[in-house]
This record gives structure tokens, C-alpha cells and sequence, in this order.
């Protein structure tokens, strides 16, 4: 808690304590104009690149075109070392700065995988330029006001389900680069917010196998496998009655059997949990396990359950927050402060930057676009084909270099005031240590 005599009432909050000396902390060495001046520079490139991903939308580890295109602009920039294809990863891409003096390493990720017959529609070509030019801009700075220490891209494909940011996380890639924080924002309709929570989901498919009979002349031969997918269901319906808020278990049918005159010898479904942390989400997983027994066991079926993707909550760093939004408030944005932001700015979504946010100090800002008519009514937000056409706006691009520069200028505190760095970390270490406890608190009900 604050010092009692350096807390003051916020004016617009006046039920909300502020810490005024940890956002005066961050006016010092302050390079937020000659950052702005830098991405005003590379707007027009950024543009360029960003309708170039927009138009060419590529799905999941298939984004060769975004790769190319990001790769070898990249590879023009001064001072920077490129290697495409990283980790045996082929749209994944890995650039780095080096001042070749001591500091600390920062870190972007880039996204630009699209979705399946609604391309751009969660705006990944915007998080590659905000996270492209972040990078740049960083590093631009660091060059001209001698400011040691590295900044790394990561070209991170797949994050709509594939997990792209994992499979480099598994590999070593941030390991490898001693990457001590990692900035990224995702656009949206909800208001800008710097601490924004994602959820954790795991994704499986479950297959029951059973016999099959003729449903009409012999049924009692049968062992039927679509009785036990329903009887699951059915079960799983019953338990959202008893599970806490936040909790969401979704599921379909994929096969239900191939006549009805057949007792089903196969039947299969797709199922994804979520909740708002890992450890929840966990115990979940159990008492949705013993919906899927429970049909196995009333019917003599086998089941199989086969573990698909899975996505650790997003859990934001509040020093590189509080940074970040004193940043992006100066330039003309409106975030709120202290745990009102915290508390506004959670979503049921889900994102492997989680996972990352559990490897080091992390946050991913929102950052609001417009998706509305002419008249004001508002459209339809991220994975909506209304989203896809706001995601292309020149209204869009601006706002997400205003984003970019607020990203910026949170990498350059942590490079300039090494009390930042070691509150970030102080507050990651603590999230850990708070994590494992409520995963050992946290037990299914039985």
C-alpha cells in the first residue's frame, strides 16, 4: 500500500485511492514526443503492410504471404537481425535489436493469422503493426538516446487456436532472447482499458464406441454409443446449474450415428471449457470428466477423450499497466485508473498470450475501433464480418498507432528505470506464488 502521504483522491473517481508517485514515476526521462514523432514516420509503411495482411487473410500456420511481407520489411531496418521461419515454425519469425550495451530485453508479439470465412475479423493485421512499429519505434530510440539493452518481434502465427505463441514459448524462443517483458494489444468495441483478463479454456474431443444392432428386430444386442454421448450432455446441462460465474462449458455433436434404424455403434463431440484462471478451469475439467463416465457407465460404452488446444488466462501486469495508461492517457486517451480498470476490462475470450503472461510480466491493452453504422448503431464486434470491414479502416489504423505509441513508451520506462522492471517482476513472482496456492485451494465438487 501507499505511503499515506503520497495517495491523493482521484478527481473523477473520488472513491478510488491513487498512488501519486508511482504515475509521476513514470513522467521521468520522458521520450513520449520523440516516440510519437518516430511512429508518425512509419505510419504510412505500417498502412501499407497492414491492408496487405488484411487482404490476403491466412488461416492458422498457413499466414506465408503476412510472413513475407513482415520478414523482409524487417530485414531493411537498420540494426535488425531477422530469422524467418523461426523454431521449425514456418510463418513464425523472430527479429532482434541489440544496442550492444547492457539493459533489459523488451519484447513485442505480432499476430496475423485470420479466420475461416470471415478473414480479418479480429483484427490480427492491426496487432502486426502495432506490435511491428512498437518494435521499431523502440528501437529507433534507443539508438538515438544511447539507451542500452535488446528488443525482440516475435512473429507469433496461429492464435486463433493453434497456439503459435506456445510452441515458441515450448521451443525456447523467449528463453533464448532473456526476454524479461512482453507487449501486445488486441483490438475490440470495449472500451481502452490497459489491464485487460482473459479467459483459460481447454478444447477436447470426446468419442464413445459401441455396438451396433438392429434397432427394430434386435436392439438388445446393441451397446449404443449416441445414448452415451447424450446421456453426457444431458449430465453437463444438469452441472452449469452448480458452477460459479465465469465458468462456461460449450459443446457439439459431430457425429450422432449413420440411420436411425441402426443402434449407434460410434458417436462423437466436440467440447471446449472455459473459465477466468488455469486453476478453475482445471477443476472444471473434472466434474465435466464425470459427466462423460456417468454415459460411459449407464450405457456399457467406451469413451475416449482426446485433449485438444488449451489457452492459460491473460493475467495483466499492474506496474507495466499503470505505465501504459499514464502513456496512452497523455495522448488524448480516457483509461481509468487503479482497480476500476482491472474490473471493467475482463473478457470470456481467450488468447495464448495468456500463456505468456505466466511466463513473464505481460499485459495486452484493448484497444477500441469503431464498428458502428452511420447512424451511430453499433455493429458487431471481433469474429463478426462487421468487424472485418472496421478492422480496415483508416479511422482503425489511427487509433492503433496511438495504441503503438502508449506500447512504446511503456517499453522504453522499463529500459530507462530499472524500479519499473523490478516492480514488474516483484508482481509476477507474487502472481506465481498466489497461483500456485489457488490451484491447491481450488477443489472440484463432488
Amino acid at each position: 500500500m501507499a505511503d499515506a502521504s503520497s495517495v491523493r483522491i482521484d478527481g473523477d473517481n473520488p472513491y478510488i485511492l491513487i498512488d501519486s508517485n508511482a504515475e509521476a514515476m513514470s513522467a521521468n526521462k520522458d521520450f513520449l514526443e520523440a516516440i510519437g514523432n518516430e511512429i508518425d514516420s512509419l505510419s504510412a509503411d505500417m498502412r501499407t503492410i497492414s491492408l496487405e495482411i488484411h487482404d490476403h487473410p491466412e488461416l492458422q500456420f498457413k499466414e506465408f504471404h503476412a510472413h513475407k511481407v513482415l520478414t523482409e520489411y524487417l530485414s531493411k531496418q537498420a540494426g535488425w537481425v531477422v530469422t524467418p521461419s523461426a523454431y521449425n515454425i514456418a510463418t513464425a519469425f523472430v527479429a532482434v535489436y541489440d544496442s550492444r550495451k547492457k539493459g533489459p530485453v523488451v519484447s513485442y508479439n505480432a499476430e496475423y493469422d485470420a479466420l475461416k470465412g470471415i478473414g480479418h475479423a479480429c483484427g490480427h493485421n492491426l496487432i502486426a503493426i502495432m506490435s511491428t512499429v512498437g518494435a521499431l519505434a523502440t528501437a529507433r530510440i534507443m539508438e538515438k538516446m544511447s539507451i542500452g539493452g535488446k528488443v525482440v518481434l516475435f512473429g507469433t502465427p496461429a492464435e486463433e487456436g493453434g497456439g503459435g505463441k506456445i510452441k515458441l514459448l515450448n521451443a525456447g524462443a523467449y528463453k533464448d532472447n532473456n526476454v524479461d517483458i512482453s507487449l501486445i494489444s488486441h483490438p475490440g468495441i470495449s472500451p481502452d482499458a490497459a489491464l485487460v483478463r482473459t479467459a483459460a479454456y481447454t478444447a477436447f474431443k470426446v468419442e464413445y464406441f459401441g455396438r451396433a444392432a438392429h434397432a427394430a428386430a434386435r436392439p438388445w444386442d446393441g451397446i449404443n454409443a449416441l445414448d452415451a454421448l447424450i446421456t453426457a450432455y444431458n449430465a453437463i446441462s444438469v452441472l452449469r446449474q452448480q458452477t460459479q460465474p465465469g465458468d462456461i462449458i460449450q459443446g457439439m455433436i459431430t457425429d450422432g450415428g449413420v440411420r436411425p434404424n441402426i443402434i449407434h455403434a460410434h458417436a462423437a463431440g466436440s467440447f471446449v471449457v472455459r473459465s477466468s484462471s488455469r486453476a478453475r478451469v482445471e477443476a472444471l475439467m473434472q466434474r465435466v470428466h464425470a459427466c462423460f463416465e456417468a454415459g460411459a457407465t449407464a450405457t456399457g460404452a467406451t469413451l475416449k477423450i482426446i485433449p485438444g488446444g488449451s489457452y492459460d488466462d491473460l493475467i495483466p501486469n499492474r506496474a507495466l499497466g499503470r505505465s501504459y495508461r499514464h502513456f496512452f492517457n497523455r495522448l488524448g486517451g480516457n483509461i481509468v485508473k487503479g482497480d476500476v480498470d482491472i474490473l471493467e476490462s475482463p473478457t470470456m475470450a481467450s488468447s495464448d498470450q495468456g500463456n505468456i503472461s505466466y511466463a513473464m510480466p505481460s499485459i495486452q491493452p484493448s484497444c477500441w475501433i469503431r464498428s458502428e453504422d452511420e447512424e451511430g448503431k453499433q455493429l458487431g464486434g471481433p469474429h463478426t464480418p462487421d468487424f472485418e470491414k472496421a478492422a480496415r479502416s483508416e479511422e482503425a489504423h489511427g487509433l492503433a498507432m496511438r495504441v503503438a505509441k502508449a506500447l512504446t513508451a511503456t517499453a522504453v520506462d522499463v529500459l530507462t528505470r530499472p524500479e519499473l522492471l523490478a516492480e514488474a517482476k516483484k508482481e509476477f513472482d507474487e502472481m506465481k506464488r498466489m497461483n500456485e496456492m489457488s490451484r491447491a485451494d481450488i477443489k472440484p465438487t463432488k
